[in-house]
Order: C-alpha cells, then sequence, then structure tokens
C-alpha cells in the first residue's frame, strides 16, 4: 500500500505563486513516476518521472507550471506561477506503482492523495 499526501493549498490573488508538495510513502525505497491533476474531471496537470529525469507538462500550463521532485525524500513539487481565477480547482497527486501507461490519463496512477485547494482570486 502507498500513501499519497498533498499539502500547500491556499487562497491567494490573482498574479500569485504558489507551491504545493506531494509525498508518497509506504514501501521501502519505493520511487514512483508522479502525476498532478486538478478538477472533479482529474484534469492532467504534470508529470514527473521516478527518475525526475523527464517532465511533461499540460500544453495550457507550460511555462506557468514546474514540477520537480527531490528523490532523497520522495516528494514531488508543483511550482505554480502567474496563476489565475480559472486555475482555482483540487490538485491531486497521484502515484504510478503498477501501471506505466499514458501520463496523462488519471487512469494510469494507482494512488491518490486526498487533494488540496487552490482558490485564485482576481
Amino acid at each position: 500500500q502507498v500513501q499519497v499526501v498533498e499539502s500547500g493549498g491556499g487562497m491567494v490573488q490573482a498574479g500569485d505563486s504558489l507551491t504545493l508538495s506531494c509525498t508518497a510513502s509506504g514501501r521501502p525505497g519505493g520511487r514512483y513516476s508522479m502525476g498532478w491533476f486538478r478538477g472533479p474531471g482529474r484534469e492532467f496537470v504534470a508529470h514527473i518521472t521516478w527518475s525526475g529525469s523527464s517532465t511533461y507538462y499540460a500544453d495550457s500550463l507550460k511555462g506557468r507550471f514546474t514540477i520537480s521532485r527531490d528523490g532523497a525524500k520522495n516528494t514531488v513539487y508543483l511550482q505554480m506561477n502567474s496563476l489565475k481565477p480559472e486555475d482555482t480547482a483540487v490538485y491531486y497527486c497521484a502515484a504510478q506503482v503498477y501501471n506505466g501507461g499514458c501520463y496523462g490519463s488519471s487512469d494510469s496512477y494507482d494512488y491518490w492523495g486526498q487533494g488540496t485547494l487552490v482558490s485564485v482570486s482576481a
């Protein structure tokens, strides 16, 4: 079993920045490819491979959002800059433990966090 926990959400104003954190734990030495999604429809936001060597983003978010990881802590970060009201959503972190499928599909992830709310006011 793998536990995924997000943190860092909050209320900000348009143009502000915010960094979300996500930690996956439960398996000694386990390192997983991780993704961020948002909203009830689980819109793909970003993905980072287990090694951190590759990252992928939703086209609409490239240049504003950055995903990174601290391998020693098995923690993944989502740096969000120039936030807009339309970025308001619950952001979910997910881990690919068994699957290795399409990084942009929520079906490719095995374990999910409870979500953290990001609210951006105009």
